[in-house]
């Protein structure tokens, strides 16, 4: 299976979800965005692209995004809180 493709982040506004890997293979990051305060409540990424760091960028991607837009973040997504946890640079987005 090729790379290419595969760690393209994109922002989907319209679903509210940051999106990665093909179409077959999905991996994708769901929030809701409410009064200036965005809940990362879930993040899931196919078998066939784990370990590859896609959960990784779709969460950078998605905390960066918060940070530019000058949104609070709740991290309810197990995932997303425990990157946080790992990645103190986004701890003050919490």
């Amino acid at each position: 299976m090729s790379d290419e493709g595969q760690s393209e982040v994109r922002h989907n506004q319209a679903r509210h979800r940051f999106e990665a890997g093909s179409e077959s293979y999905p991996a994708h990051l769901d929030y809701r965005l409410r009064h200036g305060v965005v809940d990362m409540f879930h993040t899931e990424v196919s078998p066939e692209y784990q370990g590859q760091g896609l959960g990784t960028k779709l969460a950078t991607a998605a905390l960066t995004w918060a940070r530019d837009s000058g949104h609070k973040v709740i991290p309810s997504c197990p995932y997303v809180k425990t990157f946080i946890a790992r990645h103190p640079e986004f701890a003050d987005l919490v």
